[in-house]
């Protein structure tokens, strides 16, 4: 057996639920297929276990086939958010089952954790021929999750926009790894870093890195990049924008950590500049466009293209403590924008549309998830003591701290900038947490009944967003960790 293998056994078995869901469509009748995804949940749920107790292969460090491959803290540290991000998918995946057509269901989960296969990798890519494999893994799972609902019209054109941009973006990054393969000879992120000092006035090597980082600024949503999410946001089936936001971002952003302090670390000291000017035009842009927004998953499609702004504070600072803010904010946002995504998928999907009037006296409909979408816009917001204040101070203080110790003034307007965003973002945050309460027209006041795995999701994403905000520590040293062991 190839020792390799024992390096990708979290992998394999993620690979081996999708294709057991897959089959399973086969031997389950019509009416039970939607416990098909409890399933799915089941055995994310032990694989998580078995790395949270460090008996899973993924805690394993080390590389493998040819170094292309790797198993360190930060690699770990996002294997066990994309795990958690999907089974909370899931769990939204199975209320929005009656919504996929009949015979589709148990495809739609297993797609999901297919989506989660590539991210796995994504998480472990020690070089770029790894990168663009696992991020094509994701991005082609995604053009079928997107518009997996054939019969609206909606669905397929925010297909057709994910693939092409996608392609286009995939072009721009195979164009990247061209070049750099070209004037360094490797494609290693090990070896890469070694010889890219010698590089850093080769016109043609800067412009393959920058072209990697076109398509990486897809993934996340960043300016100028960010194109495609408010569509695809809207068009796409709830549980797919769901794990877009919180999933295809996550593996874009390890993904960026990976080549700029991983491969190419000595260019990007030279960067600080374009990084921070990216940054701060991907808050404003995100944070001015939402504002006069009323589809819900519109408004959260602009608000993800603030928050990659916010993540890119911790890569503008250039420093350990920007990065574990990354990791830290990275935790926080997942159940935060589940919770939303969440509350949705269970409150509109009845509805022929997703404006914020249909949040309208959810507090009497349903207690528990106005209080999840009231948890959620305020942790979005940055108001403490959620999860979201303590990410944002996170990312501020490594900014400020990079500010002190190189003295580039642009730092200190990237905070501001980055202030001014939080202020705008309160208006269209607590433009939806009063629709909730205070809105006087409310179109239908029938009680809204949920299972009890919806209300499980509801408390987790809940638990998850205070126990964040009041207690970080544990979390927060885990990022320290994964950062430092990263670097060596």
């Amino acid at each position: 057996m190839n020792p390799s293998l024992n390096f990708i056994g979290l992998e394999i078995s993620v690979v081996g639920v999708a294709l057991v869901l897959m089959l399973a469509d086969f031997f389950v009748p019509a009416e039970r297929r939607r416990f098909i995804g409890y399933a799915g949940i089941a055995a994310l749920g032990a694989l998580l276990v078995m790395s949270l107790s460090g008996d899973g292969t993924c805690s394993n460090f080390g590389t493998a086939f040819g170094n292309s491959f790797i198993n360190d803290g930060l690699s770990l540290f996002f294997k066990r958010f994309f795990i958690i991000a999907a089974i909370l998918v899931l769990f939204i995946a199975a209320e929005f089952s009656d919504r996929i057509a009949e015979g589709s269901v148990a495809e739609y989960y297993s797609l999901i954790v297919f989506a989660l296969a590539g991210m796995l990798f994504a998480a472990s890519s020690n070089d770029f021929v790894m990168l663009f494999v696992s991020i094509e893994l994701i991005t082609i799972t995604f053009y079928v999750l997107v518009s997996f609902q054939r019969s609206k019209l909606a669905s397929l054109e925010a297909g057709v926009k994910y693939l092409i941009l996608g392609a286009l973006s995939s072009s721009f990054m195979v164009f990247g790894i061209a070049l750099i393969w070209g004037t360094t000879g490797t494609l290693n992120f090990n070896e890469l870093a070694a010889v890219a000092p010698q590089f850093e006035t080769s016109k043609i090597f800067l412009l393959g890195v920058l072209l990697v980082l076109v398509g990486l600024g897809f993934k996340i949503a960043a300016f100028p990049f960010q194109i495609w999410a408010p569509d695809v946001y809207q068009g796409a089936p709830t549980p797919t924008t769901a794990f877009l936001a919180v999933g295809s971002k996550a593996a874009g952003i390890v993904l960026l950590l990976r080549v700029l302090f991983t491969a190419v670390p000595s260019v990007t000291l030279h960067w600080d500049k374009l990084l921070i000017v990216i940054s701060a035009i991907t808050i404003l842009y995100g944070n001015l466009c939402a504002l006069p927004q009323r589809n819900l998953k519109r408004l959260l499609g602009y608000s993800s293209i603030s928050h990659a702004g916010y993540l890119l504070l911790g890569v503008a600072a250039l420093n350990a403590s920007g990065q574990a803010a990354i990791l830290y904010y990275l935790a926080g946002y997942l159940f935060t924008t589940l919770a939303g995504f969440l509350v949705i998928a269970l409150v509109l999907r009845h509805l022929d549309s997703e404006d914020i009037s249909g949040l309208a006296g959810l507090n009497q409909r349903s207690p528990l998830l106005a209080a999840t979408m009231t948890v959620s816009m305020v942790s979005l917001a940055g108001i403490p003591p959620l999860a979201g204040f303590f990410g944002k101070f996170l990312l501020l203080k490594s900014v400020v701290e990079a500010a002190k110790v190189s003295g580039n003034h642009g730092y200190y307007w990237l905070v501001a900038i980055a202030l001014a965003g939080v202020v705008i973002s309160l208006y269209y945050y607590f433009n939806v947490v009063r629709a909730i309460y205070w809105s006087r027209d409310v179109k239908d006041a029938s009680p809204i009944t949920l299972s009890a795995p919806a209300m499980v999701c509801a408390w987790i994403c809940i638990g998850g967003i205070f126990w964040l905000g009041l207690f970080p520590n544990t979390v927060l040293n885990l990022a320290n960790q994964a950062v430092v062991i990263a670097a060596k």
